[in-house]
């Protein structure tokens, strides 16, 4: 799915468009003890109650693609008799109204989620009746021909509020606030079949990790049977090693600068675009390549980016680069600059050592204050003579 894709979808977590028919809910205690559960028609919960189940919902197709949204497809096996797909797709298929399908999916989740506070699973069910488009993106409403069944599940932790003071309107007092437990915004949660090009994909899930550098890979094996993507950190740093493992001796400070500068471009290129700037094995050896890479270097490339990165694995060039920063660092000094001028920044040798050149120009401050950087003149008047040298 896309940011397009993805929003159309967001888009129905409103009263007045709202595809969500049931819902269910298992709360969950650090103990992995199921201590109530929710079965209800969504429409029949008040207005209040829905607002706050849409902003988690949302919430959980929120962030950026190949960071906390990441696209997950199901290997063949999992799409047989008796796997994790066929799974989800009887759920589906009940419209959550087979309990023992329901019970058998919350206890899957809390055999396999690993929090050790209380937390709340929420499940629900929605028919989306996808309109029409015109050439020119207009929906019409009376055009549709398909629908976009789907599943959706949050995990969202439940804590105890902060204890305080709060003002008491009926006895217009100061007192102690009653401590409650809140259900927060959700850690993890998935979004099934994919909504690709607009229509039903079941051989994949969208999937959300609220914190992008901890995805939960055994969580995603055991209860989906997929393969855990790399997360974006994990990304970055397999990139970072093939960068440096490849080049060798040759890993120079304009060659890896670069390297950054093609990415940028290329995701600045695309900035408009709904999908995410992705690299293939092939797209980054020729990323290199252009990048003056030699081919002796290149020989093992191959076999080095899948020790690194995997295979089949695609990397995200917003995960591999930071287009506001680019960062040079020693081990006594940090120098951050913006990526497109970094190209100002020169290495050259002074008495013997390799320095960074850092033009000062324009208004130059240290510890917030301005100093002068104008150029100190030569001296060109004639030095007065030495009367002892008469």
């Amino acid at each position: 799915m896309n940011k397009k894709e993805i929003s159309e979808i967001k888009k129905q977590f409103t009263v007045q468009h709202c595809s969500i028919d049931r819902i269910r809910g298992c709360y969950v205690d650090g103990e992995k003890n199921k201590k109530t559960e929710l079965k209800e028609a969504f429409l029949s919960l008040s207005e209040e109650e829905m607002f706050k189940y849409f902003e988690i919902f949302r919430k959980a197709l929120s962030g950026t693609i190949g960071k906390n949204l990441m696209n997950m497809e199901f290997p063949l096996e999992q799409e047989m008799e008796g796997g994790t797909q066929e799974f989800l797709l009887k759920l589906r298929a009940s419209g959550l109204k087979d309990d023992v399908l329901v019970e058998e999916f919350f206890d899957r989740i809390i055999a396999n989620y690993e929090y050790g506070e209380n937390y709340y699973i929420i499940l629900i069910h929605a028919v989306y009746d996808i309109p029409g488009k015109t050439s020119d993106g207009l929906d019409m409403e009376d055009a549709s021909d398909e629908i976009y069944d789907h599943i959706m599940c949050c995990i969202c932790p439940v804590n105890l509020t902060k204890a305080g003071l709060c003002y008491n309107a009926e006895t217009n007092s100061i007192q102690d606030r009653i401590r409650d437990w809140l259900v927060e915004m959700p850690d993890l949660g998935f979004l099934f079949p994919l909504f690709n090009d607009r229509s039903t994909d079941i051989h994949g899930m969208l999937y959300y990790s609220r914190n992008a550098e901890t995805l939960r890979t055994e969580f995603i094996e055991e209860v989906f049977g997929c393969r855990p993507p790399l997360s974006a950190g994990g990304q970055r740093d397999s990139f970072n090693a093939l960068v440096e493992d490849t080049l060798g001796e040759d890993c120079a400070y304009d060659t890896v600068l670069n390297i950054h500068e093609k990415l940028n471009e290329l995701i600045d290129a695309q900035k408009d675009e709904p999908d995410p700037v992705t690299l293939t094995k092939s797209e980054v050896r020729r990323l290199f390549e252009e990048c003056g890479v030699t081919e002796d270097r290149l020989e093992d490339f191959d076999e080095q980016f899948e020790s690194k990165a995997g295979e089949k694995s695609t990397l995200v060039a917003s995960n591999l680069t930071n287009t506001r920063s680019f960062e040079i660092k020693t081990p006594d000094v940090v120098v951050k600059v913006s990526p497109e001028r970094a190209v100002l920044i020169e290495t050259q040798y002074i008495d013997g050592r390799k320095c960074l050149i850092i033009p000062m120009e324009g208004e130059v401050e240290v510890n917030g204050i301005r100093v002068h950087t104008r150029q100190a003149s030569a001296l060109t008047e004639e030095e007065p003579e030495d009367p002892d040298n008469e």
